[in-house]
């Protein structure tokens, strides 16, 4: 039903009837497979976060940045990039560069990168030294400085 159209993508208020139906999509064979092509998602901005860049805007991501930040980068028709480190073109090595400058528009330096989002917390124990449960003060404390 995807690949041949007239899939219900709105329906009316009560719920009842379509609206609005899906297009035919186009269809190519690789390899002797049938595959059915869709358009990929873009979008107008994208701002993601890395950890170094240079500045002719290739990128380094750390941890989970490197997850989806580099596709969303890719995807955009303007992408920002806030870091929190600048250094000279050359420094970086090539093999460690997670997104190249060609897809970065605006390179922004980050401040102030204090990364207070979670508190350690103890259980208290009481006068019998029974332990008692005891809740943070603060659960997410990123705002806070």
């Amino acid at each position: 039903m995807v690949q041949e159209g007239g899939f219900p993508i709105k329906l009316s208020t009560d719920g009842k009837k379509s609206v609005i139906l899906s297009e035919k999509k186009e269809t190519k064979v690789f390899n002797g497979r049938n595959y059915v092509l869709e358009n990929s998602i873009s979008g107008d901005f994208a701002l993601v976060k890395g950890w170094k860049a240079d500045t002719k805007g290739n990128v380094i991501f750390r941890k989970t940045a490197r997850n989806f930040n580099s596709d969303c980068a890719r995807a955009a028709k303007t992408t920002i990039v806030e870091v929190e480190e600048i250094v000279d073109e050359g420094q970086l090595d090539p093999n460690d560069i997670h997104l190249p400058g060609v897809y970065v528009h605006r390179l922004v330096l980050g401040e102030k990168y204090e990364k207070r989002i979670e508190k350690k917390v103890l259980a208290k124990s009481d006068s019998k030294g029974t332990t008692k449960e005891s809740s943070p003060e603060v659960i997410n404390n990123y705002n806070n400085k």
